[in-house]
């Protein structure tokens, strides 16, 4: 057990496990002992399963004994997003909010996904209340810390996943992504986050079975390499007619598909849509890094963008937009007697509250702006696609955050360059994406000068999910990003 096995892929660990090279026992002995002695400094986990993971373990051993190949992530620990369901018969918090604790009554698309590939879930990592910030911070479980500077914050909302993967206590962990909340923490945690098509990766939600379009919602995972996301996007990508955004791609294998050559592709530079606030080394650290496609023989050039209104305008009707599913649903539970708007406000953080009781003064004229501004993201982007095969920019528009000492009170910035910015996810470009459905991903993208992560959005039009992985398996290859974890 003296192996470190914290420095592979979770590809080349379950390669590892088919193969016998692991003992699949040993490996998940491995990283509940990194858990248990990093988890009390970095608080990614919100609760464990250990007794569940060995007992899986054990039937892995036998299967492989009985010369069984059992997916390329035998063996592989994962972690479960403590938000909405995941795992049957486990619990979810809606992000460390004490009143909703439930238990799971549906596994989610990347469980069953890491399940049929060979993983063993271990646990459940930290969100904040309801995903609603590009921090991951509550009221319950307090913020989950950065492993590349302690004080700072592993971002939103699928932190406690980044902060896992990042200091290899896992090397795969669920995320979903409703305004950038896979992006964000893979930006600040030096780690690859895809974020799929709309209707490729099916959402099967009920009552209200539209709840994930507005914005478009996504499931997915963080990982250490484009190839991991590559396997868990074939097991993830698939038609479910339940899902009446769910859309039959066309698509090879995925780990073909981001090895195709990138020669002669387009790619259109922006550091800030022509609107939006960007720190300076950002910036020119992205630009640097979308410049190194050109040994690939791309052609990287800096675009105009046209959007119409203030990037803080288009962050209203994001907050608006998603927290409309949850005024329904407090709605609901006034019905049953629960009112949590009345008698559980404070077990949320700044802004939840807020941007919900603003839903309920939208009138009709407000749906219809909504829409206009998705109309107006979607025709900016799509006079871009063109001339252009792809765009590139920043993920996020700062470093990552300082810890508030207060549970459930880290926020983001509330100006960047002397510009207002909506502190709950405005200091990111990545919600644009999820108003209008495209793929997208967070590739790393280098160190800042005082070694925190910097990571690099890649867009393509709608189904073009495996350009996206190709772009990213070149950056991987030409700036490799594997030896910048800190070691703990």
């Amino acid at each position: 057990m003296d192996f470190p096995y914290e420095t592979l892929t979770a590809a080349e660990l379950g390669q590892g496990v088919n193969d016998g090279t692991y003992d699949p026992e040993e490996v998940v002995a491995y990283f509940m002992e990194r858990i248990e002695r990093l988890n009390p400094c970095l608080n990614a986990f919100t609760y464990t399963k250990f007794d569940y993971a060995r007992e899986q373990a054990k039937i892995l051993k036998d299967r492989i004994k009985n010369g069984e190949k059992c997916g390329p992530f035998a063996g592989v620990p994962f972690g479960l997003k403590d938000f909405l369901p995941s795992k049957v018969g486990w619990t979810a918090s809606h992000g460390g909010v004490p009143s909703r604790i439930t238990v799971d009554d549906v596994d989610s698309e990347f469980c069953k996904a890491m399940e049929k590939a060979g993983g063993i879930a271990i646990g459940k990592t930290n969100a904040p209340a309801y995903g609603f910030s590009g921090c991951c911070d509550n009221t319950l479980y307090g913020p989950t810390k950065n492993p590349f500077d302690l004080t700072r914050n592993s971002g939103g909302s699928s932190g406690g996943s980044a902060s896992a993967v990042a200091s290899g206590m896992l090397l795969i962990s669920e995320g979903g992504d409703a305004g950038g909340s896979i992006r964000i923490p893979c930006c600040w945690n030096n780690l690859f986050g895809f974020k799929a098509s709309a209707g490729a990766i099916p959402s099967v939600i009920r009552p209200d079975s539209y709840a994930a379009t507005h914005p478009y919602c996504c499931n997915g995972g963080l990982t250490k390499s484009v190839t991991d996301t590559a396997i868990l996007l074939n097991y993830m990508v698939q038609y479910d007619r339940r899902d009446p955004t769910s859309v039959p791609m066309v698509h090879e294998d995925f780990l073909v598909e981001m090895k195709r050559s990138i020669k002669g592709l387009r790619i259109a530079y922006t550091p800030d849509f022509g609107a939006f606030p960007v720190d300076p080394e950002i910036a020119a650290k992205v630009k640097e890094t979308a410049l190194i496609l050109e040994k690939c023989g791309a052609l990287i050039e800096e675009v105009p963008f046209h959007l119409k209104r203030a990037p803080i305008e288009y962050m209203d009707i994001w907050r608006y937009s998603l927290s409309f599913d949850s005024a329904i649903e407090f709605e609901a539970l006034k019905r049953e007697g629960f009112d949590f708007l009345k008698d559980h406000a404070d077990e949320v953080g700044d802004g939840f509250v807020e941007s919900v009781n603003d839903v309920y003064s939208l009138g009709i004229h407000d749906v219809y702006d909504f829409n206009l501004a998705r109309t107006e993201i979607l025709d900016s982007f799509e006079d871009v696609f063109d001339h252009y095969d792809a765009i590139v920019s920043p993920v996020s528009l700062c470093l990552p955050v300082k810890n508030s000492s207060k549970r459930g009170k880290t926020l983001g910035p509330t100006n960047i360059n002397g510009v207002p910015v909506d502190p709950t996810c405005g200091f990111a470009t990545t919600y644009l994406v999820n108003f209008i459905g495209y793929p997208a991903a967070s590739v790393p993208a280098g160190l800042s000068r005082g070694g925190l992560p910097i990571g690099m959005h890649i867009i393509a039009p709608k189904y073009k999910d495996g350009l996206v992985l190709a772009i990213a398996d070149k950056i991987e290859q030409l700036l490799p990003w594997r030896s910048l974890y800190p070691k703990l």
